[in-house]
């Protein structure tokens, strides 16, 4: 095995967080958010700002895709310090999963207690719109099932346990809390609980397979969030995540819809970003 292809280390691990916490100042970031694609507004929400360029951390994999910026940016959403990454990576790009979710061991090691993970992703029922909000109570992470999970090999006891309960993977919580935000900014009719289903991608489902997921209790269908979910849970961060829909898929082969194009994604997302940007704010704002 190569160095290359040799997970990061705790030791490896702890130098990139301590590059990241040698930029941040005064701040002390207890909440991470991951923007999803298109998301990057939310770093918008971030006041006093300081931005750390992946470039600027040696060794640290870079975001290649389209709507990810890639870097970290760290400041205060009303009182709360944060780190928000804008720019996640994918099992797409061709990243171990241990890689993809690196930055989730990061923010632990930087004392992160809160994770608030965002996505784009495709509707499996068509009684969930464009531009709707999904919290996620739920995931079906095929990858990992079949042997693409971020725990798979040595586990270091400093990050969480050998074996890992996820009957509970996003904290109920912080879906409270985020129901409370959106009754105060009054787009409730547009946010609804669900389940996420993750894929490998890059490619779009072929209708067979947006009937398969929907089958199998899927609500929704990305290619992200579960990994980082995973991680974090191992450890022992509290998850809140949330889904942007920006297509609904096609159920038949027969169907006269136009092709689905990543452009198509961020340029919904771009639209929405400020509703979710919103709750974003005001759920930080409410969190203890």
């Amino acid at each position: 095995m190569s160095k290359e292809d040799t997970p990061y280390s705790y030791e490896q691990l702890e130098k990139f967080a301590t590059i990241i916490k040698e930029k941040t100042g005064s701040f002390h970031p207890s909440i991470g958010i991951i923007a999803g694609s298109g998301q990057g507004v939310l770093v918008e929400a971030v006041q006093n700002a300081i931005t750390i360029p992946y470039t600027d951390i040696e060794g640290f994999p870079q975001s290649t895709v389209a709507g990810h910026s890639g870097e970290f940016v760290v400041g205060k959403i009303g009182d709360k310090d944060v780190l928000v990454m804008s720019g996640r990576l994918h099992l797409y790009e061709g990243y171990p999963a241990w890689k993809v979710t690196a930055p989730i061991r990061i923010m632990h090691l930087l004392r992160i207690k809160t994770l608030i993970v965002t996505n784009a992703a495709g509707s499996l029922t068509k009684s969930i719109p464009v531009g709707s909000i999904v919290l996620l109570k739920d995931h079906i992470y095929l990858p990992g099932l079949c042997g693409n999970n971020p725990l798979i090999g040595f586990n270091d006891e400093r990050f969480g346990p050998r074996f890992l309960d996820v009957s509970k993977p996003y904290a109920k919580q912080l879906r409270i809390v985020a129901q409370e935000a959106v009754a105060e900014l009054g787009f409730s009719g547009a946010v609804i609980e669900g389940v996420y289903c993750m894929v490998s991608g890059p490619m779009y489902e072929s209708p067979a397979e947006v009937r398969y997921l929907r089958s199998i209790g899927a609500d929704v269908v990305g290619m992200s969030t579960c990994p980082e979910t995973i991680a974090a849970r191992h450890c022992g961060m509290d998850i809140l995540g949330m889904t942007l829909v920006t297509d609904v898929c096609v159920f038949s082969v027969d169907d006269e819809e136009p092709p689905l194009t990543h452009e198509e994604v961020l340029k919904v997302s771009t639209k929405k970003a400020g509703d979710m940007k919103a709750l974003i704010e005001k759920v930080v704002m409410k969190l203890k």
